[in-house]
């Protein structure tokens, strides 16, 4: 799965952008009908095109809605690398299977980004993922320039008497390469690789004129103007069986990494970092669709860390970076009802905490936020659907457009 440049965000920008090229200007209108309606219904359906034009070089837009950054746009250009003998091969396989999205990625692909957003944040950067060895060797490696402007309410104990528009700005690398073990099994393992050089400076800040105590302004100070490196290395585990990358219906996703930031492989921090994600989907009928998602991120051994190394409560609902600690956990439940073949309506809820430590975690304020969305099945052969959720959260409603799933 692909992810944004950004690293103080993740979105699905090639997911995305598929989606919004099935309405892509063709050369004629009867050529438009031939890729872009399926014979049978007579619906909008991308299937045709995606089995026939996802090869070669496709420059594709992003479109992004997180709350805390605001709408922006960018583009993205696609390289796939496959032989022609290759690619003749997956198309014909894609455009006669019943499940074609195993066909629709080629063994490699590299892309090349850069976007902006309504507050001023942007981006640019490059990856690569390489799918080696039919499927049994898998690698993402992404580096990003970025420029983000998000607001600072508090961290590692300290709550600010007014949150503070902080910018970030610099380079992020980041490799991971996974083995599936044994062969044709649902398991990986392997190494991942993090690198983030930062500079944080506030917008327009002139201090908290003597409401913050003495000790903990020096700290805020040190914080909100500094140019610092975090550097890691570790391993993850991924537990992955879903019936569809895009839009699962059923199966799980589980993965846990276990990363080290450490001053001796040039970072300017020692600290543990422990990430753990479940995803869970249940056909509970033939027309509802259970979905469930855990999450928890924690940081161990660590001095006070920069916002962007801080975890916070990653949910629908909840601006990015808005809820910080060193233990974060939140859980998601959603379900969906297929009112017709192609349309879908869904609710949701989810509730998070963040805290400093276990003990506080324990007594730490609930954040809660719900919604509702829809979903359109846009390619009924690769069961890829998007839409748009609605999301009530603590103290903002926001919108995402989703193309796959939301998780």
């Amino acid at each position: 799965m692909f992810r944004c440049f950004l690293p103080t965000t993740c979105c699905k920008p090639v997911i995305i952008s598929l989606c919004l090229l099935l309405f892509a200007v063709n050369s004629s209108a009867d050529s438009f009908s031939e890729q872009f309606f399926d014979p049978e219904d007579g619906m909008l359906d991308g299937s045709q095109w995606l089995s026939e034009n996802a090869y070669g070089f496709m420059p594709v837009p992003i479109i992004i809605t997180e709350p805390a950054l605001g709408t922006g746009l960018g583009a993205v250009g696609l390289f796939f690398h496959e032989s022609d003998e290759a690619r003749e091969q997956r198309m014909e396989a894609a455009r006669s299977a019943q499940n074609a999205s195993a066909y629709l990625l080629p063994p490699s692909v590299t892309a090349v980004a850069l976007g902006g957003t309504s507050n001023e944040s942007w981006f640019t950067g490059a990856g690569h993922f390489g799918f080696w060895k039919r499927d049994r060797i898998r690698y993402e490696g992404f580096f990003s320039a970025y420029s983000v402007n998000l607001d600072f309410y508090g961290s590692g104990g300290i709550s600010l008497p007014r949150p503070v528009s902080l910018n970030t700005e610099g380079l992020f690398l980041q490799q991971e390469i996974k083995f599936r073990l044994p062969e044709k099994s649902p398991v990986f393992l392997g190494i991942k690789q993090s690198l983030m050089d930062a500079t944080i400076s506030p917008n327009n800040f002139n201090g908290f004129g003597g409401r913050l105590p003495p000790q903990q302004e020096d700290q805020v100070n040190n914080l909100l103007a500094s140019e610092t490196t975090n550097s890691a290395l570790g391993v993850v585990a991924q537990f992955d069986n879903r019936d569809n990358v895009f839009s699962p219906q059923q199966g799980y996703n589980y993965t846990l990494e276990y990363l080290r930031y450490d001053e001796n492989i040039g970072g300017d921090f020692s600290y543990d970092n422990v990430q753990f994600e479940g995803l869970n989907y249940w056909p509970v009928a033939e027309q509802f669709i259970i979905g469930w998602r855990l999450h928890s991120n924690m940081v161990f051994n660590n001095p006070l860390l920069p916002p962007y190394a801080t975890p916070y409560i990653d949910m629908r609902g909840i601006p990015v970076g808005r809820y910080l600690g060193d233990r974060t956990a939140a859980t998601e439940l959603e379900a969906a009802w297929k009112i017709t073949p192609r349309w879908s309506a869904l609710v949701f809820a989810g509730a998070g905490r963040a805290a400093d430590s276990l003990d506080e975690f324990k007594d730490a304020e609930t954040y809660v936020s719900k919604g509702a969305g829809f979903r359109y099945l846009m390619a009924k052969r690769y069961g890829f659907y998007m839409g748009l959720d609605v999301a009530r959260g603590p103290e903002d409603t926001a919108w995402y457009i989703q193309a796959g799933s939301a998780w």
